[in-house]
């Protein structure tokens, strides 16, 4: 079985330049450049405030800080703020997954082999089996747990101190986590996508971390297409060096940032080829919509579900689609950006209609 069978949106957006799932080269590249104390972590301001007062509270009385949870899009620093409340704090972190946990046991062995304040790092939380889930609470909350011994009338649970730790969650989909587990988390923080000036310090950190000659205007290009993510900043930079050094000196400009990018079909928007594609599709065959989902992805080539955890969730931020109880209906800046009139009458969705549902445009 694929790790990405139980979340279908992984899998291409692995695939993809854009896309904000880590990849094999992208791991390894993320732990040379994470920062790795909260003033160096850019952006995040509000999260890395609290964060900050939660932390050095719990060093001056000498406790273990409570347990935290990081919710938001991936790529934005979970991972990376989850190391930096370890190293802040002087701990050992043991790093885990929610899907290697599919057993109350396999939690069991992890939780009894802590040390005095160490941080649990658990990602993708929301993915854990429910009973691992149950036996989690008591470890949260009285840091102890029962371990079954034995099956069927015979069994009996053997209780287990645990040594204080701070278990520090992530995931992706907070809504998905029971409310029960929720509320055993002392700290929440979410993550927001970054603003492009704040994009732009990510870049040229990691330029300077890479060795790479870049100018505030190639850092500003680069910016602008990442999707307000850290991640896809730091992987099109890779790219744009590969263009850089390959087919000109080895600096980046503007112009060669823009030229390294359209290569990869990324555009200034930081739309790629699924995204021009779904809206081409929309807008010339459909006139715009409302059209249905199936349609539209037979439409594109791809599966419904790509198109509407992969693609949508972008161009919906963006305000070029919106979901509508009609179908898909494309707003007034996706012809815009495409370079499209809309048209008056026919073929779907009115331009009236649309500029009824957006009257300021997007």
């Amino acid at each position: 079985m694929s790790p990405y069978d139980t979340d279908p949106a992984d899998r291409p957006a692995a695939d993809r330049l854009v896309g904000a799932a880590a990849d094999g080269e992208d791991q390894a590249v993320e732990a040379a450049l994470r920062p790795k104390l909260l003033e160096e972590f850019i952006g995040q301001e509000r999260v890395r405030e609290q964060l900050s007062l939660v932390l050095q509270a719990a060093r001056q009385r000498g406790t273990a800080p409570d347990h935290v949870l990081l919710s938001g899009p991936p790529g934005l620093g979970k991972t990376t703020l989850s190391m930096i409340i370890a190293a802040e704090l002087g701990a050992p972190i043991r790093i885990t997954s929610g899907p290697a946990i599919q057993h109350a046991g396999d939690l069991a062995a992890i939780l009894s082999s802590l040390t005095e304040g160490e941080v649990l790092f658990l990602d993708e939380i929301h993915r854990m089996s429910r009973p691992a889930e149950e036996m989690l609470y008591m470890a949260m909350e009285d840091f102890r747990v029962d371990v079954i011994v034995g099956k069927g009338p015979g069994a009996t649970a053997i209780p287990l101190e645990l040594p204080p730790f701070t278990l520090v969650g992530a995931t992706t989909r907070a809504g998905l986590l029971p409310p029960p587990l929720r509320d055993r988390f002392g700290f929440t923080g979410h993550m927001e996508f970054y603003a492009p000036a704040e994009l732009e310090q990510v870049v040229h950190r990691s330029a300077a971390l890479l060795d790479v000659d870049i100018d505030p205007a190639g850092a500003a290009e680069i910016a602008g297409r990442s999707r307000g993510t850290p991640r896809i900043a730091n992987r099109l930079l890779r790219r744009v060096r590969d263009y850089a050094q390959v087919r000109h000196d080895g600096r980046v400009t503007r112009e060669i940032s823009a030229q390294a990018l359209d290569v990869y079909e990324v555009d200034a928007r930081g739309l790629d080829r699924l995204d021009r594609a779904v809206l081409d599709a929309l807008l010339r065959l459909f006139g715009g919509g409302p059209v249905g989902l199936s349609t539209l992805a037979v439409a594109v080539g791809e599966e419904a579900e790509t198109v509407e955890e992969v693609a949508e969730p972008f161009l919906v931020r963006e305000g070029l689609l919106a979901r509508t109880p009609r179908g898909r209906i494309a707003t007034a800046a996706a012809w815009r950006h495409l370079g499209m009139a809309p048209p008056v009458q026919g073929g779907g969705a009115k331009t009236s209609d649309q500029a009824a549902l957006f009257p300021d445009g997007r």
